[in-house]
């Protein structure tokens, strides 16, 4: 059986910056990304998908940079009104990326499912590469909190990450399972690249899923991940909050633990290379250092020629 190319698991912005490498490193249509969807969320009637949207804007070059999220150069006339309806202050879209999402819900209301109205978006906007959404089932990653329980997106955004995390719940669990051909796709893949996301509620949402997990063990040997924690620190977002919650140490030694039965290749900072040889002695991952702080496309695309390489 032909191999396909590369199989990418991602989340959001982290993913983003370097998927953008990648599709300047080899031909996107050699890549297949399969995209987290827990932090999806329906506001304004409309059905919202953060990370899958973020990483379609970013291969479609429409991308805001600054801000990591929605269209460049967009305007906000259309939330402004929206806003005094709602009495809802805490949630940023763009007229640009409300066309989005309007579209996304017009699809769902007409009987299509997420991963084919994902296509649709992609063929649309002239991406190459192959986008598939973790699940078609409704799927939400819900914080407890003691403020009482809230969707992730509000933990993150209206709250700032602030509240003490009780507990992480992924609401539809139990219900949803991979698109068709995830499976496949794990199995075939030449290799396959875990993105510098949050492990918990990125990365470990698609985990969850049925059999993922238990496929991506069989294959090991060609799975790598990149640490989204350098010196003890998140680049952007919780991930060091929800590890400790987690019980793991917050470093890429305890992101590795997090991956340890799937992966067989890991990619650490050069400001992290003392934890090369604990990682490879206690954990038997084959470990790297590179430089993994994409501040520019050529950082970006540094990095991904580096996975590539391997």
């Amino acid at each position: 059986m032909t191999k396909e190319p590369y199989l990418i698991l991602a989340g959001g912005v982290g993913a983003a910056k370097l998927i953008e490498g990648l599709a300047y490193a080899t031909n996107p249509k050699n890549l297949k990304i399969i995209i987290n969807t827990g932090d999806d969320i329906e506001l304004f009637g409309l059905q919202i998908c953060p990370d899958l949207d973020i990483i379609t804007y970013t291969l479609a070059n429409l991308v805001d940079k600054k801000k990591g999220w929605g269209f460049k150069d967009d305007t906000f006339n259309c939330l402004s009104i929206l806003k005094k309806y709602y009495n809802f202050n805490w949630f940023n879209a763009g007229d640009k990326d409300l066309a989005t999402h309007i579209y996304r819900t017009d699809l769902f209301k007409k009987g299509l499912k997420k991963s084919e109205i994902t296509k649709q978006i992609c063929q649309k906007l002239g991406i190459k590469s192959e986008l598939i959404p973790m699940c078609d089932e409704p799927f939400e990653t819900l914080i407890k909190t003691p403020q009482g329980i809230m969707h992730f997106e509000e933990f993150y955004i209206k709250n700032q990450c602030k509240a003490e995390i009780i507990d992480v719940i992924f609401k539809g669990k139990n219900t949803a399972k991979p698109v068709d051909g995830i499976l496949k796709h794990i199995l075939n893949a030449n290799k396959i690249i875990i993105c510098p996301s949050n492990p918990i509620v990125s990365i470990g949402t698609i985990l969850s899923l049925p059999r993922i997990r238990e496929t991506l063990e069989k294959v090991k040997e060609k799975v790598m991940a990149i640490s989204p924690i350098i010196k003890g620190k998140t680049v952007k977002g919780p991930a060091d909050k929800l590890m400790k919650w987690k019980g793991l140490e917050v470093s890429c030694f305890g992101v590795a633990q997090y991956y340890k039965d799937i992966i067989k290749h890991y990619i650490i900072d050069i400001r992290d290379c003392k934890y090369k040889p604990i990682i490879e002695k206690k954990l038997d991952i084959i470990t790297y250092c590179h430089d993994t702080l994409m501040t520019d496309l050529e950082k970006k695309i540094d990095l991904a020629k580096f996975l590539l390489s391997l």
